[in-house]
């Protein structure tokens, strides 16, 4: 049996942000970060997002080539016009991004959270086709405003309810 050609790439991708105060003592931030090919274990340090997508470009470009390299000019034709294809798409797109998790993170860890969410919802769907049933799965969610006020109150009154018990066992504890 022949071996299957690696045909996956993964990319372990790490910001950090530095602010620091200028010599005109305005704040200012530096994102820098390491990105790493996991199958590969190569990684490189960036300051600037272009070394990442070159970073990755190269990583898929040897992936792809592996891959076409035993194929026919058509295939390959066909296989590097779809490999362009997602390029443009990523190219447009990434910047967009990256740049809405740095400005509003909760938005991109609630859509993440939506994607689990749904990922969820198919499993638990080919289990119930395989076992004629469906399992009891607990949503994972956001706590809402209303949550929090909801336990903000609770742990008040509960609060609320120690200090009464507090002031009868110190009114016992006097006789």
């Amino acid at each position: 049996m022949a071996k299957k050609k690696d045909e996956t790439a993964s990319f372990v991708l790490r910001f950090k942000q530095k602010v620091f105060q200028n010599d005109e003592g305005k704040s200012q931030v530096q994102w820098r970060g390491n990105i790493q090919h996991v199958q590969g274990g190569d990684e490189q340090n960036f300051t600037d997002f272009d070394d990442v997508v070159k970073f990755i470009q190269g990583k898929l470009a040897d992936l792809t080539l592996q891959a076409i390299e035993d194929k026919s000019p058509e295939e390959q034709k066909s296989i590097l016009a779809k490999n362009f294809e997602l390029w443009k798409k990523m190219a447009l797109e990434t910047p967009k991004i990256v740049m809405e998790t740095l400005k509003d993170p909760k938005k991109q860890l609630e859509q993440v959270q939506q994607q689990i969410g749904q990922i969820n919802d198919n499993i638990s769907q080919k289990i119930e086709e395989r076992l004629g049933q469906r399992l009891a799965v607990d949503d994972w969610r956001v706590s809402s405003k209303s949550d929090y006020k909801k336990l903000l109150a609770l742990v008040e009154k509960l609060s609320n309810d120690m200090a009464t018990l507090n002031s009868k066992v110190d009114e016992l504890s006097k006789k």
